[in-house]
């Protein structure tokens, strides 16, 4: 590769991260908004034209207070944890389907896997290097509950590998141009956008910052610019997720200008999930994911395989 070329590659790069941290900016004021009409009031309105500019002025207060560091944390791991976690939420972007082809990623459902895996570490690590039993206990619930709710993801995944041939997200497009796969995978959808809810630490399954239990959960002991950018992990997360998720069920046309839009009433239903319903009870989602969502995704993985084999045989 030429040196112009990983130039220009590095500058789309950065461009695509910067996009992505001001679509997280105004997620937030969107979640601020809706959060706020579903309870009655305003939300934030002061700051700019109705609040447009309020999750800007909480960044720069939130980087610009001193950080406090625990006396008996672990220092490195407890600094470089969330630093880790915003690195992967943003890594995990490059495997996006782009108009100038940024990157070309024939196994990009394999790299999508093997981010969400790497993330769960850094809240673990977030949680043990604080030193705290809130932090720890926050840190655990997250490692079983995203261990487990990843099984049903990844069998998802394989269920549409096999109807689409290939890793790559392009092929979602080319084989939803005719029918979307929400309307032939319905229950799978479900399960999925359930599971990612549990991905992502969302309600009503955000039991790694069980405010009522744990205080703060594995972020407890972080402040001002390392709460922040656990924070935006997060929210990038939860971006990616319901740009995948578009991408599976929703056509996947992602030249245009509808993709965003059904981008942004999936992130409008992670909102309405959290201003709706309660936290689950811990013991309840590990049976969720073990006694209901696993067995729907291998029934749906087997009779996918054998739809392909029965399809393969009537074709030779």
């Amino acid at each position: 590769m030429q040196l112009n070329d990983m130039v220009l590659m590095m500058l789309e790069s950065l461009i695509l991260f910067i996009c992505v941290l001001v679509g997280v900016a105004f997620l937030t004021l969107l979640e601020r908004k809706v959060l706020g009409f579903i309870q009655i009031r305003k939300g934030p309105n002061k700051v700019g034209y109705c609040g447009v500019v309020q999750p800007f002025s909480d960044a720069i207060k939130l980087f610009s207070k001193e950080q406090t560091f625990p006396f008996v944390s672990n220092y490195l791991p407890y600094y470089f944890s969330p630093v880790f976690s915003l690195f992967i939420s943003l890594l995990v972007w490059s495997i996006t389907p782009s108009y100038f082809g940024l990157f070309s990623f024939d196994l990009g459902l394999l790299f999508f896997l093997c981010c969400t895996s790497v993330g769960v570490y850094t809240v673990m690590v977030a949680g043990w290097s604080s030193n705290s039993l809130y932090a720890l206990l926050g840190g655990l619930r997250a490692v079983a509950q995203t261990i487990s709710y990843e099984v049903s993801l990844a069998l998802i995944l394989i269920s549409f590998i096999i109807l689409s041939n290939g890793y790559n997200l392009c092929n979602f497009y080319l084989y939803q141009s005719v029918l979307w796969f929400i309307f032939i995978t319905f229950p799978l959808m479900i399960v999925w956008f359930a599971s990612s809810l549990a991905e992502t630490n969302r309600t009503p399954f955000d039991f790694a910052e069980g405010e009522s239990e744990l205080v703060s959960g594995f972020n407890i002991e972080y402040s001002s610019g390392g709460f922040a950018l656990i924070f935006m992990a997060e929210y990038a997360s939860i971006l990616f997720m319901s740009m995948l998720f578009v991408i599976l069920f929703l056509g996947g046309d992602f030249y245009y200008f509808f993709f965003i839009l059904k981008v942004v009433m999936m992130s409008f239903m992670f909102i309405w999930v959290r201003g709706t319903l309660p936290r689950y009870r811990y013991d309840k989602l590990m049976y969720l994911a073990w006694k209901s969502f696993l067995p729907v995704s291998l029934n749906y993985l087997i009779f996918f395989s054998g739809l392909k084999i029965v399809i393969i045989s009537l074709l030779i």
